[in-house]
């Protein structure tokens, strides 16, 4: 929905709507599990863990949420070609994530997600230090420096979370090996 609303820069209210019912659908399936995992006795991994991998996945819906928000708040003529790039990154490490949960159960092939979702945060890293290099250059506008230095880091944080994500998952792997 994001990288929609960044290659689609039409509707963005509604966009940025569907994305935060998204986040709120989310934030409902975390607490339902939450619920369930004070309910049950054994878990399939530890609870902590469980507890750990859900948090994670819903900051990284948090995270993309307010990202699409404030596109809206801040009035963005249109993205740049760095901030589709970064949401592109966002939409691969979400694609990876999913892959790595649909896998836990077997726990084989785990660590390949994993390594993905670095190499995808360092990507994302080196865009986002050299945009907002680039926006100190003294060729900006001060509004624009302060809407895109925001923009740009949460973007780029978003794959941090996922990257957190990530460890998250290595860490119930080497925990259930």
């Amino acid at each position: 929905l994001l990288l929609d609303m960044m290659e689609h820069y039409e509707d963005l209210e509604n966009k940025a709507a569907r994305l935060k019912e998204v986040e709120h659908q989310g934030d409902l399936v975390t607490h339902e599990l939450f619920e369930r995992l004070n309910r049950t006795f054994i878990t399939p991994i530890e609870r902590e863990d469980i507890h750990d991998l859900a948090s994670g996945l819903d900051d990284v819906l948090d995270a993309v949420e307010a990202i699409g928000t404030r596109f809206v708040l801040f009035r963005v003529p249109s993205p740049t070609p760095e901030a589709v790039k970064l949401a592109r990154i966002v939409v691969q490490c979400g694609n990876q994530l999913e892959q790595a949960v649909g896998s836990l159960k077997g726990f084989k092939n785990l660590m390949g997600f994993s390594i993905e979702i670095n190499r995808l945060e360092n990507e994302a890293d080196t865009i986002s230090r050299n945009v907002v290099a680039d926006l100190f250059n003294g060729n900006h506008e001060l509004i624009d420096v302060l809407r895109w230095k925001e923009l740009y880091g949460r973007l780029e944080a978003a794959t941090d979370l996922s990257e957190d994500v990530a460890n998250i998952i290595e860490a119930i792997v080497l925990k259930n090996r």
